[in-house]
């Protein structure tokens, strides 16, 4: 079996989690091209690999997979989810003890609505890199705080960094973080079976209620929504964030329902934020964008 992933320290660290579990598989290396917050250029090289027969399984970190994949392609399998929390790393033991006036950094939209939205007074500065890089950004001084991934951190053995976790309800996630996506040719069954092998029903559903919001509300990487699922036995609860970049306004919403049909409780959130303005918000957060 060949795996495509990133040549990231992070992808090629959740690629052999992967391999490990399917007993064993060779990592295909594959470029990300693309201009820098163009989230779908960490997985198109990935995608190339697949659909040109390099690979058998693509390894995907789920927040980053467009809900629009390319024809031919398909999602076999989820495995057991990681934590998916944003946390801070800096100074604070939690977002009502950050200095005023903090400068954060961050890269993405939607944790700069939600932290602007809580702490209006906080100076949010655009930071990119992988997990090395902003932490050394942290340590030179050059910030007073990041926010960060809670999966990648641990995926990495970097857990000791982290300051404090962010709540949900505070910040709520970014759809698929903390999930691997397993990607195969709809017409590979060897690779289908083997990546629905590892696949935990429970994180699919989670992933498939979240990504079916993102899909509905026509998201993208610059636009500041958070989307959280949780199963709880038979139960599949889901909340969601949209906001304005600058925090100034925003639109929260809970629901749930049966976790045997996680699309329609997606779909169901999504049409109660529709039902809210989410359209019109998002649509002036892209022109802000």
């Amino acid at each position: 079996m060949r795996i495509a992933t990133r040549g990231s320290a992070l992808a090629l660290t959740q690629a052999r989690w992967v391999a490990d579990r399917l007993g064993g598989a060779e990592l295909v290396e594959a470029s990300s091209d693309g201009e820098p917050g163009d989230k779908s250029r960490f997985v198109r090289g990935v995608e190339r690999a697949l659909l040109a027969g390099e690979a058998d399984v693509g390894v995907h970190s789920a927040k980053d997979l467009p809900s629009e994949m390319p024809e031919g392609l398909e999602i076999a399998g989820v495995p057991e989810r990681e934590d998916p929390a944003d946390v801070w790393i800096g100074v604070g033991d939690s977002l009502e003890a950050v200095p005023e006036g903090a400068r954060v950094g961050t890269a993405s939209l939607r944790r700069q609505a939600q932290l602007l939205a809580a702490r209006p007074d906080l100076r949010v500065e655009e930071l990119h890199g992988n997990v090395d890089t902003r932490l050394r950004k942290l340590a030179e001084g050059e910030l007073d705080g990041i926010v960060l991934a809670a999966a990648g951190l641990r995926r990495l053995g970097r857990e000791d960094e982290i300051g404090f976790a962010l709540p949900a309800a505070q910040m709520c996630p970014a759809a698929g973080q903390g999930a691997l996506a397993l990607q195969v040719r709809s017409d590979q069954t060897e690779a289908s079976d083997a990546a629905a092998s590892v696949n935990d029903l429970k994180a699919m559903r989670e992933l498939t209620a979240e990504r079916t919001v993102v899909a509905l509300l026509q998201a993208t990487c610059n636009t500041p929504l958070g989307v959280h699922a949780q199963v709880e036995s038979e139960t599949l609860a889901i909340e969601a964030f949209v906001g304005l970049p600058d925090g100034s306004e925003w639109i929260r919403d809970r629901h749930q329902g049966s976790a045997e049909e996680p699309s329609l409780v997606g779909a169901e959130l999504t049409q109660r934020l529709l039902g809210a303005g989410a359209r019109e918000l998002l649509d002036q957060a892209e022109g802000q964008a």
